[in-house]
């Protein structure tokens, strides 16, 4: 479990930087967005190897009807996602639809996840989410809004939400883990 808080501690630290220590962030000038990223994925393979590597124990066994509760939820997140790079309206409706979906990720592997090393992850990176809009809404005001992409964003947004599940629900099955119930 070290490994796992590990690499949610450095997720933390790696995109809380730039918003908690901005001039030792400017500091690094560009070289700072590699040392970031870096830092980013350093973090991603620590939570996968600690979540992999942690042994299981049981808090609360999730009923089954909550695997499509996680499918719902997972759609809406991808969709938000999505949405909010392509300017779809749910997109540009919302000031942080990237975090709303991370947050709305979170919550729904919460509900299908009952052992501890899942509450770690999932409850640490949701708390992550929720500390970061946090952060940036105390740090000024919304930026001018975005403008619709139109009737193409729509369909991209749609699209792009499939593609996503497509691959993520591949990418859970060659990981052991069947997520379509």
């Amino acid at each position: 479990m070290v490994i796992l808080v590990l690499g949610i501690a450095l997720w933390w630290g790696a995109h809380l930087f730039k918003r908690l220590a901005p001039r030792p962030r400017a500091g690094l000038g560009n070289a700072g967005i590699g040392l970031v990223a870096l830092a980013v994925f350093a973090a991603v393979g620590l939570m996968v190897w600690g979540f992999r590597t942690a042994d299981y124990v049981e808090l609360w066994s999730p009923p089954r009807f909550l695997t499509h509760v996680n499918n719902l939820l997972m759609v809406l997140a991808l969709y938000l996602a999505v949405a909010g790079v392509v300017r779809a309206k749910a997109g540009i409706g919302m000031r942080h639809p990237q975090l709303t979906a991370f947050k709305t990720w979170a919550v729904a592997h919460l509900l299908v996840n009952g052992d501890l090393a899942s509450v770690l992850l999932f409850g640490g990176l949701l708390a992550w989410a929720v500390v970061t809009v946090i952060v940036i809404n105390r740090a000024g005001p919304r930026g001018p809004r975005r403008t619709w992409g139109g009737a193409r964003a729509e369909v991209g947004a749609g699209v792009g939400t499939l593609v996503a599940l497509a691959l993520i629900g591949w990418i859970h099955n060659l990981l052991g883990y069947w997520p379509f119930g």
